[in-house]
Order: C-alpha cells, then structure tokens, then sequence
C-alpha cells in the first residue's frame, strides 16, 4: 500500500520471451529459436519473419542462458587492480577504453569492467567469470614482473590478451639425466608464450626522452615512476639505467623513484627532490598528473620553468596541452592502442594464434617546459 504523499513504484516491464514471438509470429516455439539462433529447420520466409516480430518486440537473447547453452556470453571482461583515487584522475585509461570499447561496439559485444583491491582479487573474479560463463574473453593489464594471471587464465582455457607487458613463461628444463620433449629445448631458448601480447617499446620511448633532454644539456635527470613491480616500470626504470650509462651519467644524479601515480605522491616526491643539496635539473613524471602536480610544486617555490627546471611527461592529455608552460610529452595514440588489443581478443576468441603485437612507438613532442638548464 502506498503511504500518503508518495507516487507508486513503477512496476519493471515484463521483458518479451519466445512465446510472445511464436504467438505474434504464428510459429512454433521451436520454430523461433531455429530462426534466432541461425539453425537450420525453418524456411527463408519463417526466419525473416520471426526476425522483423522479435525486433518489434525489442527482445534479446539471454546471456546467462545462451552460455549454458555453449553458446557465447558476447562480452569480454577487463579488470583494474589499482588504487581507486589514481583511476579518477588518470586519463590513460579512459582513452585505452574507449579504444576497446569502438572495437568491441561493432561486434555488438559488452565490455564487462570491474575494479578490484589487489591482483588476489582480480584472480578470483577470473575464476568465477570462468565458472559462470559470465565473459568470452579478458583483457589483461598492469603486467607484472612476478605475474600469476598468464599461468592462471592459460590453465582456466579463458582466452586472454595481456596489454603492455610479456606474457612468456620460461622453457621447460628437464632435470639432468632426464628425457623427454623439454629435453630437446635449445640452450637460450625465447620463453614460450602463454597468451597473446600487445605492447609498446618502453625502452625506446626512454632514450628519445633522455636525447632530448641530453641535447639541451642536463646531467642531473631523474624518472618519477609509477607503482613498482609493474613491467613497463621496470621497463623504463631499466632503460634510464642503459641510457645514463652509455653517456656516462652519474646514477647518483640520474635515477628513478616510484609512486603510485597520484598527484599527490608525484608532487611529494617532486618536493624531496628539490630539497636534495642537488636538485636534478629535469624531471620524467610517469603520467600527466604528477607531471602537473610537479609543474605546481615548481611554480610554489617560484621556480621557472624550464629555467630551474624541466619537465617531461610520459603520457600527453589536455592537461599538459593547457598548463601554462605546456608540457613537453610522450604522444601516443591511446585509443589506437586499446583498439589494437581488442582486436587481438577477437582474433584469439576466433581461433587465432599465440603472438606479440608491438603498437607504435610514442615520438616526443618538445613545448615549453624542456630548455637548457639555467636558461631564461
């Protein structure tokens, strides 16, 4: 009963079922799912016309119930371990979807996300897409250096595309005085590759940064990194070590420390380093947000930017093309890289083989925040 002063609660619409097709459409139920799930036993005509009374309906198949059948859930999952305060002001991600999600739209497949505490979290959803048929495929990000989901999605049979890192484990070794096929892997073998890869070069990305900044004369550089354990931290954080070294740069003055990619922690860490008795002279920021928050610790101190201090960001947005100095970045099609890996779901879900797919290579785009050290 409803109480004084408050409207009834719409009742739910009852949604269309088989049977209101085959009684709108004068055919058997039998008849309809014939029709709808593209089997043979109706005519052109029947399939047509159950087709044109279903849309009028605006009935669609059950998932649930079409997975069961074995039949496809037509939706992929992607799952986010991070801290849920760095996901609301990093635009990476947004753009990684969108590009997924184009992909995935024309096939009319739902894009199945989700937010998690932590990797144990993430593994245990896997396990129960699995058991309930919730999701066709997975999308798998963060790629860590210790990994346990390549393993797990490869033994669940789930079929998986990791984005931005490797997928491998390392070749079987047999024990000495064993035989067997791990027995003939070569010495030195490439690891085999668990599920399909798509990735950017780090590394290379890393030397066009240090070229630059290199060229304008700064010896004093340090990397504000992302979470540690990632691979394409470890990545960047080893590839600044090999540039600094084939220049002969002191690593006491080029190095890395990692964050958790927040602009609160990128503008910590930009105050411990300007205390230092040697303040580096240009700082890498891992994404745009701490690289905007790292511009706003210079600007309180009233430091020039890049007169005091440079400053690079890895990933270009909106915000470092409207900070005024505009920041110098790594530019990147975002969108094209998630549209890659989505592509690559499909091509494993439709049979394909194991591979690694390399997207483009980032190129810098030099503004206003990179100059030679002590410049006006």
């Amino acid at each position: 009963m409803t109480a004084p002063g408050e409207a009834a609660r719409p009742k739910p619409g009852r949604r269309p079922t088989i049977k209101d097709i085959a009684r709108r459409a004068g055919v058997s139920e039998s008849a309809v799912s014939f029709a709808l799930n593209d089997r043979p036993g109706v005519s052109q005509d029947t399939r047509a016309r159950v087709r044109r009374v279903a849309e009028e309906l605006g009935w669609q198949a059950n998932s649930a119930a079409r997975a069961l059948s074995g039949e496809r859930a037509g939706a992929m999952g992607l799952v986010l371990a991070r801290p849920a305060q760095t996901l609301g002001v990093e635009s990476f991600f947004l753009q990684l979807v969108s590009g997924i999600q184009e992909v995935l739209s024309a096939r009319k497949i739902a894009l199945l996300l989700q937010v998690v505490e932590d990797l144990d979290a993430e593994c245990a959803l896997y396990r129960r897409w699995w058991a309930e048929r919730r999701v066709d495929g997975v999308l798998v990000v963060d790629p860590r250096t210790e990994d346990p989901r390549p393993e797990l999605l490869s033994s669940l049979g789930l079929p998986a595309v990791v984005v931005g890192g490797p997928a491998t484990r390392e070749p079987d070794v047999p024990a000495p005085g064993t035989s067997g096929p791990a027995a003939s892997v070569p010495a030195g073998a490439p690891p085999r590759p668990l599920l399909s890869t798509v990735w950017a070069d780090d590394s290379k990305a890393m030397a066009r940064v240090l070229d630059h900044l290199y060229g304008l004369g700064h010896r004093r550089i340090v990397h504000i990194a992302g979470l540690p354990g990632l691979a394409h931290t470890e990545r960047r954080i080893r590839s600044l070590r090999t540039e600094a070294d084939l220049r002969g740069l002191d690593h006491r003055h080029v190095h890395s420390v990692t964050t958790d990619y927040s602009d609160a922690e990128g503008a910590e860490a930009t105050r411990r380093l300007l205390d230092a008795a040697q303040p580096p002279t240009a700082i890498i920021y891992d994404n745009d947000v701490m690289a905007v928050a790292g511009a706003s610790v210079a600007a309180g101190r009233g430091l020039a930017v890049p007169g005091a201090l440079s400053i690079v960001a890895w990933d270009d947005s909106a915000l470092c093309r409207v900070t005024h100095p505009r920041l110098t970045a790594l530019v990147r099609d975002t969108p094209g890289f998630g549209r890659l890996a989505a592509q690559e779901l499909l091509t494993v879900l439709d049979g394909g083989p194991l591979r690694t797919v390399q997207g483009e290579l980032p190129h810098l785009e030099a503004r206003e925040s990179t100059g030679a050290p002590g410049a006006p």
